[in-house]
């Protein structure tokens, strides 16, 4: 006999609101309220934990030294600097770049609520930005990785210490890379805009390079992972495509510029690169839905409805992710956590909840809101998904851990992460050697080096956690987990 089908919350409308609701309301005790200044000040101080190069005077974590200070020697560049991007000792490009752009967006969107904080926050962004000077210094080439992720893979050594192989990869007019090239212009155009009216100079030196890059990126089109495959696949192999990049450099070029041939080139490629793709995607290999909320504030702004076809796509991606609509690539855990597939989720909850917290600003400032079917999603709506999310990784969760190392009474302690996880060259002076560090990773003691601020890619769909270093999915922060961070916390900080 047929089962009588049960309503579901897509079914009425009612029901769905409701079920959202629902969703927003934590399953589990929770904290009296946390401290999001505090929460925001360690996430901007473990970027100074991730410095490769020569440390300045003024480095605030104290159990790092100098590292890598010869990167770029063998092909005759200094590409000294930058940032280690997660638990390993390589300095990979794409995510670099990525980092940077976000970290940028966060300062644009979010800085002037950032109180004391926003100095070293815009001291993070310039730690990279004078990186991808170098990195593109040479007109028709673009330096994207030191480092063979091999060789450092197969050792378990401070950076301080490292002896794995510092090969240096750069992609060019035979060996093309729009997606890192494109992300590269990206990064340099918004930090630009943050840079304007602190530094001129600069801001104007990020911008032209900026063009350069992205045209050199748009002519010679191809994706790094093809021209470099062996270097960076499976690491950070673009499977997206580079097509969301040209477009994602085009649109923060027009908005550092405001030149109409950046708006016109967004316009003659929408179709052809790919739009509407993917809108719930948004992270170092996807840009559709970063795209889609950045064009869209200028829509609902009055000023560009000749970008009405991004801002469909930008309430497309709000009403995939709601909690109680079904959607096959977006999931919630039990405790509430967004969760996709893949390794490093914490990724997603971050870049997706700064999104969610980005458009609902937009949205406020136009007084609108997003429809999906039957439930209006109210800017108000939004903010408390992002808040919930951001709640969530400092312990409002059924584990009661927040996944912020250095936060709250319990956080993890045995993080996937070489420099934190090694006695530090104060304690030990003597070096360590590749294998040799191998008995700190397989132990279960606690990290000697707290790596305050660090957010690890977090639990499982089921909210379980791996305290432990071999689950490096769950247990290794990265760059690009905490840069949309510093803008959600920058923002709670002054609205909670």
């Amino acid at each position: 006999m047929a089962r009588t089908a049960l309503p579901s919350p897509t079914t009425f409308p009612a029901l769905r609101t409701l079920a959202i609701l629902l969703l927003l309301l934590p399953l589990h005790p929770v904290a009296a309220g946390h401290d999001y200044f505090d929460a925001l000040r360690k996430s901007i101080l473990f970027f100074e934990g991730q410095r490769s190069g020569k440390l300045p005077p003024d480095q605030r974590v104290r159990w790092r030294r100098d590292s890598a200070l010869h990167d770029g020697a063998t092909a005759g560049v200094d590409l000294t600097g930058g940032y280690y991007d997660a638990g390993d000792n390589v300095k990979f490009g794409f995510p670099l770049a990525f980092t940077t752009t976000v970290l940028s967006w966060s300062l644009i969107d979010f800085g002037r609520t950032m109180g004391p904080e926003l100095r070293n926050a815009v001291r993070a962004v310039r730690w990279a930005t004078d990186y991808l000077l170098k990195a593109t210094a040479v007109p028709g080439v673009v330096y994207v990785q030191v480092g063979d992720a091999f060789s450092d893979h197969n050792c378990w050594e401070r950076p301080e210490d490292m002896d794995t192989l510092r090969t240096v990869y750069r992609i060019d007019r035979a060996h093309p890379g729009s997606d890192v090239a494109g992300e590269t212009a990206a990064a340099l155009a918004a930090a630009s805009i943050v840079f304007r009216s602190r530094d001129p100079g600069y801001s104007r030196l990020l911008l032209d390079r900026a063009v350069r890059v992205f045209a050199f990126a748009d002519k010679y089109r191809g994706a790094y992972s093809g021209s470099l495959h062996r270097a960076v696949c499976p690491f950070y192999c673009d499977v997206n495509g580079y097509q969301d990049e040209l477009l994602w450099g085009a649109a923060w070029l027009h908005k550092a510029s405001r030149r109409r041939m950046y708006r016109e080139y967004i316009m003659r490629n929408e179709v052809v690169l790919h739009a509407g793709d993917t809108i719930n995607e948004f992270g170092w290999d996807n840009k559709h839905a970063g795209i889609n909320i950045l064009l869209s504030k200028e829509v609902l702004m009055g000023r560009a409805d000749y970008f009405n076809s991004f801002k469909a796509n930008a309430d497309g991606f709000i009403c995939s992710v709601l909690p109680g609509i079904s959607h096959p690539q977006v999931q919630y855990s039990p405790g509430g956590l967004i969760f996709k597939a893949g390794g490093s989720n914490m990724q997603h909850v971050t870049s997706l909840s700064f999104l969610l917290l980005a458009y609902s600003n937009y949205l406020s400032h136009a007084h609108k809101a997003v429809s999906c079917g039957g439930t209006s999603a109210s800017p108000a709506l939004l903010r408390q998904l992002a808040k919930r999310q951001v709640d969530y990784i400092l312990g409002d969760n059924p584990l009661s851990m927040s996944y912020m190392v250095g936060y709250g009474a319990r956080y993890p302690l045995r993080i996937h992460h070489r420099a934190s996880s090694l006695p530090s060259v104060r304690a030990h002076p003597a070096r360590i050697g590749c294998k040799a560090g191998s008995r700190y990773f397989l132990s279960a003691d606690p990290n000697p080096n707290l790596l305050v601020g660090a957010v690890v890619g977090g639990p499982n769909v089921t909210d379980a956690f791996p305290d432990s270093r071999p689950f490096f999915q769950e247990s290794e922060p990265t760059t690009y987990i905490n840069a949309p961070l510093v803008g959600l916390l920058g923002y709670f900080s002054a609205h909670s």
